[in-house]
């Protein structure tokens, strides 16, 4: 069958998200394609031979600034990969991936990919020889394959479009991948919709086959299906969850009932959430009041009102004390810098805790958890990540990381901006830098 022409001029075939029906000569269809590319970088437009997603593709890439010779980058490594793997969604199928296409991937010399929904690498396995070549152009665990980072592949598209999609060749818009042919399709949470990544098969010319992209898209079906039958991962009734960063009123997720509760039961549930042996009352009257004169009485009628609102069975007293574990954002934050998962844990930080909490346990939890968040950042010296924090409401007056974000990436705008917080520093105590907690 002959491609036919578009309105728009650009050809199609009869399943426009197949890279390469049967009978088609790959080898000419390489040069077509890279004739097509070049064209496409020099001046702009797309030739006729181009498939529409593809051309789609580029011209998304291109408005992302993405250029022919760019490479991938790797945005988690080390601990910071293995503790987000490790809390991922798609880890619960791995296995099932591993099963319907391992053997396929080693047998075919191809690779087995699996992306998030940022369209970051978290698995890439497969043949041992295929996995060094992929070495070279970042096609690596952490690197990230997105339409703007890295312009057209199959699992970069597949999330972009949310569907599945084959890439073949000099399709893809970085010239250093167009050796390779992949097919991928996204996985969905199967109770929400909403996308968590993609699985793809990478290889060779071999791959350039409708069959291929079949494949890969009942596989993300197979899986989706195996995650509905384990139910939810992280939302059994029996598991509070309690979410106060970055907001003066704390929210408890129980029961399948989400409680706003007041600035005072946010306080309470925050420093009981961290203490799970309990907190006499003296205890909990020196945490959560600066002034002396707040009477005992005062505090159990704050404690009477939470119990009712939360019900005996989760809030005990003698000490006062959770009845069942409860998880919190802050929790989460912290033992990620522990494990030394400095994205994981910068991606979980929504922001000051209780930022208008006076209560002293609150205040001195509320900078510890920060302090020790930025200086990792510091240390890292990710600029990306120096950045989500400097032009966050919480770091724009941080000066320390405005500093080391000028020290990596040094741009007009950085430099101004520190150089008006320096002015700040320097003009009195009046104008020096505020802290957020």
């Amino acid at each position: 069958m002959s491609p036919a022409a578009s309105p728009s001029g650009e050809a199609e075939v009869s399943d426009p998200w197949v890279a390469l029906e049967p009978g088609t000569d790959p080898a000419e269809r390489v040069r077509v394609l890279r004739r097509a590319h070049e064209t496409f970088t020099a001046v702009g437009t797309v030739p006729r031979p181009v498939r529409a997603v593809v051309a789609d593709s580029w011209r998304r890439s291109a408005r992302a600034g993405v250029g022919p010779d760019g490479t991938a980058s790797v945005e988690l490594a080390d601990g910071d990969l293995g503790a987000y793997r490790a809390e991922h969604p798609l880890a619960r199928v791995m296995p099932l991936f591993r099963e319907l296409m391992g053997t396929f991937a080693a047998d075919g010399e191809h690779l087995l990919a699996v992306c998030d929904a940022h369209s970051r690498l978290l698995w890439v396995e497969g043949h041992p020889a295929t996995r060094r070549k992929a070495d070279r152009m970042n096609f690596v665990p952490g690197a990230r394959w997105a339409e703007t980072a890295v312009g057209t592949n199959a699992p970069g598209t597949a999330v972009a479009v949310d569907r599945p999609v084959q890439v073949f060749a000099a399709e893809h818009f970085i010239r250093r991948v167009q050796p390779w042919t992949c097919a991928a399709a996204p996985v969905h949470d199967p109770r929400t919709g909403r996308v968590l990544g993609a699985v793809d098969i990478t290889g060779g010319d071999r791959l350039a086959h409708p069959h291929s992209l079949g494949f890969v898209q009942a596989v993300a079906r197979a899986a989706e299906s195996h995650l509905a039958l384990l139910g939810p991962q992280d939302d059994p009734v029996d598991a509070p969850e309690l979410t106060a960063l970055g907001r003066d009123e704390a929210q408890l997720r129980v029961g399948g009932r989400r409680i706003r509760l007041s600035r005072r039961h946010s306080e309470i549930l925050v420093l009981l959430a961290r203490h799970p042996e309990g907190l006499t009352g003296d205890e909990l009257l020196c945490a959560l009041y600066e002034d002396e004169s707040v009477t005992p009485v005062t505090l159990r009628a704050e404690l009477a009102r939470l119990r009712r609102t939360l019900g005996p069975s989760l809030l005990g007293s003698r000490p006062y004390r959770l009845m069942v574990p409860v998880e919190s954002d802050v929790a989460v934050v912290e033992r990620r810098l522990e494990a030394g998962a400095v994205t994981a844990a910068a991606t979980a930080y929504a922001g000051p805790l209780l930022p208008g909490s006076q209560a002293p346990a609150v205040v001195r939890l509320r900078s510890r958890l920060a302090d020790a968040l930025r200086t990792a950042l510091i240390a890292r010296r990710d600029p990306d990540l120096l950045a989500d924090w400097a032009h966050a409401p919480w770091g724009e007056d941080d000066l320390d990381v405005w500093r080391a974000l000028a020290a990596v990436r040094p741009t007009p705008a950085v430099r101004s901006r520190l150089a008006a917080l320096e002015h700040e520093l320097t003009a009195g105590p009046g104008r020096q830098h505020r802290s957020p907690w």
